[in-house]
């Protein structure tokens, strides 16, 4: 008998045939907490609440995605456009995963500066590293569902990798491929394992959380707790302490999610899946970054080891030795509150880190190589040198006799600070082109917090786009009934897809035939198929136009730039080839579309001055709005959303001081 009593007769009944009741008591209200943790020890209770976003979030993106690699790019695109909420869920997750490794890598650097892979917590730090390497796979395997540009070749070069291994590197890359090529089969096992291991990484969160409660907690001293007066229950302390910091973290989260949900991802994931197209600069997501840069560091062979292989055991084990930690630095204090030599040395870590992150976000060049391998040769050097060097020579400063003890903690604080400010910044691609790009006057209608279509501009785009650019391009993610959202009548509607013929079939003779187009066709592209646009063309494809602004950095003021940047002349001193023109803002200069966007090419309905930077605008106005026709959706939830954690959060604050008042 636990001796928990309550006074509801079923949970009395429960608890004397299964203790959970009591359980819960102990773990989750009586558990004794070091009273002096700070707001980093919040971290890892984020982390559990963003995994559990992420599992909810997935398993409703799951039901509606197609792991098949002819459909998985168009699968992503109907929950985005066609399901309740798709573009919610998508955008939770995808930017949930990108919040889910700061808030982890923000938990270890908390974990490396108060010593938290000490003795008695080794089997705690253990796990914690299983968890990120286990994190490190399912955020590998989820990167190459969309199949997308970056999703195929990422998959491509990172499976890669291991034919680096002798003897058995070639048949673990079929192994993965499923074949001989990134294809159908490693969709479907890369699908299966990304819905398998988020539940693997719930069971180590679990395990993690039984270690953490066997040793308790690790505080800002770096000191065991010695009695009573040292310590405080969980429940209401840390419960509260926690939900406000929910609070705070969730409008960090949903800012991203409603008004930036495609700043950690990369453009290039827009453009389907292309085998025959290799992209200019195959990157992995921003928190492989430095480990991608550890792998390119190593350049040349090491007698007969090559530098493939030197690489990929560089960066597995960039990795892994963190596993050697808690026997690489013995020194018997833990806090580096008290160590002043190895906090300043952890500072310099934690920049290391950002250069690795920098280099490996960067196209490869003789500077950013050499770089790396000063950053590589550094990253070793701390855990293998330095901290053992410390652990024997470092003069500690004396440690107080007990938690309660006034300690001055400013400086720690303080400093620990410095990794919430810059974990949540980005690294933004910028655009191959070498000029800046052009903005039109008085800026498009959608930017902001609060920013929406211009109706009238939105249809005059539409115009520009089916008087012009329909001659050559689709927009095959649209339907024409969509169009009413641009402002067009039923029967414009009817009329317009009346204009356009579809293949359909087969009809009762099993034959196939053509008919004229319905408001649910979508608007497809004017040729056959892309042989058929390629001989058109010279062997230039017209890109559909669905994605494009998402699929370009900067992409409206990039597509707004193309269509103005055909000069009178090239310049002098740049050569374009034969059936090729000249634009200021394509990479390389040669585009294969002629010039477009002429003053007067249309006639607007609505009489306004068809100029062509007017021209340009609208039509970006239209393709932006056939990209993301949630925009206004997702920005006018966003702020009712915000207004609301904005009230939950100040009264979970104001709960939090009332409940901490009388703790000293």
């Amino acid at each position: 008998m636990s001796g928990f009593k309550s006074n509801n007769a079923v949970v009395n009944w429960v608890e004397d045939r299964l203790p959970v009741f009591s359980m819960l008591r102990h773990s989750a209200v009586e558990y004794p907490t070091p009273k002096n943790l700070n707001y980093w020890w919040n971290f890892g209770s984020l982390a559990a609440f963003t995994l559990v976003i992420l599992i909810a979030t997935g398993l409703f993106l799951a039901m509606n995605y197609t792991p098949n690699s002819a459909l998985a790019f168009d699968s992503v695109e109907r929950i985005m456009r066609d399901v309740n909420y798709g573009w919610l869920l998508r955008y939770l997750h995808s930017n949930g995963a990108s919040m889910f490794f700061i808030l982890v890598y923000i938990h270890i650097f908390r974990g490396l500066y108060y010593g938290s892979y000490k003795a008695p917590r080794e089997l705690l730090w253990f796990i914690g590293i299983a968890i990120y390497l286990t994190m490190m796979a399912t955020g590998f395997l989820g990167y190459v569902l969309p199949w997308g540009q970056m999703s195929f070749w990422g998959a491509t070069v990172i499976t890669n990798l291991f034919s680096a291994f002798p003897l058995i590197g070639d048949s673990i890359v079929t192994l993965l491929w499923g074949g001989f090529s990134v294809d159908n089969p490693t969709l479907n096992r890369f699908f299966a394992l990304h819905f398998l291991l988020p539940f693997v990484i719930l069971g180590l969160v679990a395990l993690h959380v039984w270690a953490l409660h066997s040793v308790k907690s690790n505080n800002p001293l770096g000191i065991e707790m010695n009695g009573p007066q040292d310590a405080i229950p969980f429940h209401p302390y840390y419960t509260v302490k926690d939900l406000f910091g929910i609070g705070v973290f969730l409008m960090i989260y949903m800012a991203f999610v409603f008004w930036a949900p495609n700043f950690f991802g990369e453009p290039d994931n827009y453009i389907p899946a292309n085998p025959m197209l290799t992209p200019p600069h195959i990157v992995p997501e921003w928190y492989y970054l430095p480990f991608y840069a550890i792998l390119r560091a190593f350049t040349v062979d090491l007698w007969f080891i090559p530098a493939k292989l030197l690489g990929v055991v560089a960066m597995f084990g960039a990795i892994l030795i963190l596993f050697a930690l808690p026997w690489l630095d013995s020194s018997k204090v833990r806090s580096a509150t008290f160590r002043p030599l190895y906090r300043q040395f952890f500072w310099l870590f934690v920049i290391n880190a950002f250069v690795l992150g920098y280099c490996g976000a960067k196209p490869t060049t003789d500077f950013l190589v050499t770089v790396s391998q000063i950053a590589t040769a550094y990253y070793f050097a701390h855990f293998l040198i330095v901290l053992p060097w410390l652990s024997r020579k470092e003069k500690t400063l004396p440690l107080p006799a007990s938690i309660s003890a006034p300690v001055v903690k400013a400086i720690a604080v303080g400093a620990m600070l410095l990794i919430g400010a810059t974990g949540f910044s980005g690294t933004a691609q910028a655009n191959t082109a070498t000029h800046e790009l052009l903005k039109p006057e008085g800026g498009f209608s959608w930017g902001g917090v609060f920013g929406r279509y211009d109706r009238a501009a939105l249809k005059r785009g539409w115009q520009v786009y089916h008087e012009v650019c329909s001659n050559c391009h689709g927009v095959k993610l649209v339907a024409f009934r969509n169009l009413a959202a641009v402002g067009l009548t039923p029967e414009e509607i009817k009329a317009i897809a009346a204009e356009k013929e579809v293949l359909d079939g087969p009809n009762d003779e099993g034959a196939m035939f053509q008919r004229p187009a319905r408001p649910a066709d979508r608007i497809l592209s004017p040729y056959a198929n892309d042989k058929a646009a390629a001989a058109i063309h010279g062997g230039a494809v017209p890109p559909d136009l669905s994605l494009i602004v998402k699929a370009r950095a900067n992409g409206p003021n990039y597509v707004y730039s193309l269509l103005l940047g055909y000069p009178d002349a090239p310049p002098a001193d740049v050569a374009i080839p034969e059936g090729k023109m000249y634009n200021t803002y394509f990479p390389g200069y040669a585009i294969g579309m002629p010039r477009q966007v002429f003053d007067d090419v249309v006639t607007y309905a609505d009489g306004t001055k068809a100029t062509q930077e007017q021209i340009a605008k609208d039509v970006v106005t239209f393709l932006n709005w056939a990209a993301e026709p949630e925009l206004e959706a997702r920005k006018s939830l966003g702020v009712k959303v915000m207004v609301f954690l904005a009230l939950l959060t100040a009264l979970l604050f104001a709960l939090k001081r009332q409940i901490w008042k009388d703790v000293h």
